[in-house]
């Protein structure tokens, strides 16, 4: 199984302790289901790196855009982590969950105005500034307020993070940051500094989501401690703060071979450390932003089989209550699962099946050539690490209800987001 926390007992699948065949009758399908304890247990596991390899120097905050709702705020703040917030709903969510505001990190790379007064209303920890003409927006808005605010430079350091191109973000060509390769970073810097109202702590970078590997985390450590060095040199200015994101992968197949978290973290710190030697710079406060490598395989999405469709000598599709609605990464880009039928978990999984939803695109797939047991109509299945970027990218595309959420403790189940209603849907029409 991809996670510790699966198991198959008497021939149902079992997830944090609970019995996903009797999830599924007693809460519906499509459901998310999340293990509070593997969640609990990969915070702490962050956590404690930053504690034995950096003294408690830095903040883990929690990439919210992996799973934003008011109970997963509530575990992460309870474990002694902060969050990163891309949005003024997910700054709303987090402060309505009682997470502090100076634990927040605001991130979004056009930030409406409403949404930077409302970060600066509420004294979020740190805005990272994406942009210059941002940066004048938020001098003019706390000015306006009568505020100093805590400003980030969001940098691309121009690494290569061996990842899919959609979500790859550190290389020159993206819509995010300021890049070091055009001197772009440095006018960002000066640009910043001289503004009266924003106070420049320090630089932000995140090079890319589901990375398997060490080095390029390590790389982009020491690509961002070197030009605060130059910038140092510069213009006089020492940072105290340094943001690497997030991005750490997960297994989401018996393939994927991802590394520890532990081992990233340690990785990212020994070469910030020796790069800071290097430079004789001030060792920072550091901040690092996991999401999917929290979640992400703290979670399963639950459906019920509707029809089994044949076409000779081409495919079997398996059709299924749900889709792209609730799990539009295989749409977007062609992200791999595996899937179990969770009363039949002790089968051999003897077919190679399309999962289809129910969604009217052709492309609305779960996934293809997965290998499952055989499954018929009424069978329960289960898709696998889908606790992150699976409810967060979720929509009401052909008015289908967004799904509930459970979350699993000690087998027992509890729901933190209900199952959306049609009167839900059409709340808002006028």
């Amino acid at each position: 199984m991809l996670t510790p926390n699966i198991t198959v007992n008497d021939g149902h699948l079992f997830f944090g302790g609970a019995d996903c065949v009797k999830l599924a009758q007693e809460h519906g399908t499509p459901l998310y289901v999340m293990d509070e304890i593997m969640i609990r247990e990969n915070c702490r596991g962050y956590r404690d790196v930053i504690e034995a390899e950096y003294g408690g120097r830095g903040l883990i905050c929690f990439a919210s855009k992996a799973l934003s709702c008011k109970e997963l705020y509530r575990i992460v703040d309870s474990e002694g982590l902060g969050a990163d917030v891309i949005s003024g709903g997910e700054l709303y969510t987090a402060l309505q969950a009682g997470m502090p505001a100076e634990k927040l990190v605001m991130h979004g790379n056009s930030k409406s105005n409403d949404e930077l007064r409302f970060a600066i209303k509420e004294n979020v920890g740190r805005i990272v500034a994406d942009n210059l003409p941002e940066l004048a927006r938020i001098e003019k808005i706390a000015a306006e307020m009568g505020k100093t605010v805590r400003v980030l430079l969001r940098i691309k350091p121009g690494i290569d993070a061996h990842t899919h191109d959609f979500v790859r973000t550190g290389q020159i060509d993206s819509k995010f940051g300021f890049a070091l390769e055009t001197g772009e970073a440095m006018e960002a810097v000066k640009a910043a500094s001289a503004y009266a109202h924003i106070s420049l702590a320090g630089l932000h970078c995140h090079i890319g989501s589901q990375i398997l590997d060490t080095d390029p985390f390590a790389e982009a450590a020491r690509v961002m401690l070197h030009f605060m060095n130059d910038v140092r040199k510069e213009l006089g200015i020492t940072f105290t703060d340094l943001n690497l994101g997030g991005g750490p992968g997960i297994r989401y197949t018996e393939e994927d071979d991802p590394k520890p978290f532990g081992e990233i973290v340690r990785a990212i710190l020994t070469a910030l450390k020796a790069a800071c030697a290097e430079c004789s710079y001030p060792e920072p406060f550091v901040l690092f932003e996991p999401g999917r490598s929290i979640v992400g395989g703290a979670g399963l999405t639950l459906y019920t089989v509707m029809a089994r469709k044949t076409i000779p000598n081409i495919r079997t599709y398996v059709l299924v209550d749900g889709g792209m609605c609730d799990n539009p990464r295989y749409a977007l880009y062609h992200s791999r699962y595996e899937a179990i039928v969770a009363n039949r978990a002790g089968q051999p999984r003897s077919e190679s099946v399309t999962i289809g939803g129910k969604c009217c695109e052709s492309g609305d797939l779960i996934g293809e050539a997965m290998p499952l047991q055989h499954a018929e109509p009424d069978d329960i299945l289960a898709v696998l690490a889908t606790g992150a970027y699976n409810y967060s990218m979720a929509s009401n595309y052909n008015r289908n209800p967004r799904a509930e959420m459970v979350m699993v403790k000690d087998g027992a189940a509890r729901t933190v987001i209900r199952r959306e209603s049609y009167e839900d849907i059409v709340r808002n029409d006028i």
